[in-house]
């Protein structure tokens, strides 16, 4: 093949999107400008942004969501998990939280799910390690690079004029919700409170419900974290939370209490499957609801609306292309996936419309 006609074959093999108008790949993500990218989609005016991160010159993808209308809407930032295992970080799809997303969405908040650093096509370094050795694990930094990443991302949309600058709500699952926390400990002036669904760090270590990797260190990076918040938190978590079982998650909120930091603790009914579904899980959300709606009603919390018409629907889609991963992940022999992960696979069988939670 001619030099000019295969260069002009792999420059457009690198423009393909693969999902929506999506840019494929890391280097995309570093070299695009920050911003809206492509046109909004029918459900919540979905649309894809690039955002500046902690990395110098890395652009985190993020999806927004919006009601019709101008604004301003108050803000609320949902935050995914993680894996220490690169492989299965570099494989991860675009955050996805339906059943948040349409139940905010509805309550009047724009929504915003970022995709941090070392995570799927944002790409770059992965700033949240807790590192190899479980005797020394670094969950107090690890909590501090998620926040890094959640800041940097409401920092960027709240300049936006549809968007008020305070206010903001930071929801979390599991890693993404330590990250949540250890950002309370910095009290950010825009934040008006944060959600903790099944948040912490080091779960089934090595594979297997119920151990956790050195809780010692984890109970006192919860401290740490608390001894400087004051932010109104929110933890819920699932009595059959295999990653965080009660009596982890009942110690991370008492020594975080006892250091000073605001909590309300709800340790929900067990779900179907694990636990740590529990953002994800349809009999799960019957439970959290009424207790997220009370929390965001209390007095002095910013921010929190009650539109009288219902948003376009955020959930019931079609499976993207590079969400698949998920239900091959957990078919592999030897597979480490999370238990939301088997979730997501069962639902993918089905033919179904439910995205996957990361650990």
């Amino acid at each position: 093949m001619p030099f000019r006609s295969a260069l002009a074959l792999l420059l457009v093999c690198l423009t393909i999107n693969l999902d929506a108008g999506l840019a494929v790949g890391p280097v995309r993500a570093s070299a695009a400008s920050a911003g809206p990218q492509g046109v909004e989609a029918d459900h919540g005016r979905r649309q894809l942004w690039l955002i500046p991160s902690p990395e110098p010159g890395l652009r985190m993808r993020a999806y927004l969501f919006r009601r019709p209308g101008a604004g301003p809407f108050p803000l609320v930032v949902i935050n995914h998990g993680s894996e220490e295992d690169a492989y299965l970080r570099a494989q991860q799809p675009m955050p996805a939280f339906d059943r948040l997303t349409d139940w905010f969405l509805a309550k009047g908040y724009a929504v915003l799910l970022p995709q941090r650093p070392g995570h799927g096509a944002t790409g770059g370094r992965y700033l949240e390690s807790q590192g190899s050795d479980c005797r020394s694990a670094r969950y107090y930094e690890a909590g501090k690079g998620a926040a890094r990443s959640i800041a940097a991302a409401i920092e960027f949309i709240t300049a936006e004029p549809f968007i008020k600058p305070d206010g903001v709500v930071v929801v979390g699952n599991s890693a993404g919700a330590w990250g949540a926390l250890a950002l309370t400990s910095a009290a950010p002036k825009s934040v008006a409170a944060v959600i903790n669904f099944a948040g912490g760090r080091g779960g089934r270590d090595p594979n297997r419900g119920g151990s956790n990797c050195a809780p010692e260190r984890l109970i006192a990076a919860a401290a740490e974290y608390g001894r400087t918040a004051r932010l109104p938190t929110l933890w819920l978590y699932a009595e059959n939370d295999s990653y965080f079982p009660p009596e982890l998650s009942r110690q991370l909120a008492g020594a975080y209490r006892a250091a000073g930091g605001n909590v309300e603790y709800h340790l929900l009914p067990a779900i179907e499957g694990d636990g740590h579904a529990l953002a994800f899980s349809q009999a799960g959300a019957a439970s959290w609801m009424p207790i997220l709606e009370s929390f965001l009603q209390a007095p002095g919390l910013k921010g929190s609306t009650r539109p009288a018409t219902a948003p376009p629907q955020a959930g019931r889609r079609p499976l993207r292309r590079s969400e698949r991963w998920n239900a091959k992940a957990v078919s592999r022999p030897g597979s480490r996936c999370a238990p939301a992960c088997r979730v997501f696979r069962d639902r993918a069988r089905r033919g179904g419309a439910e995205t996957r939670a990361r650990r």
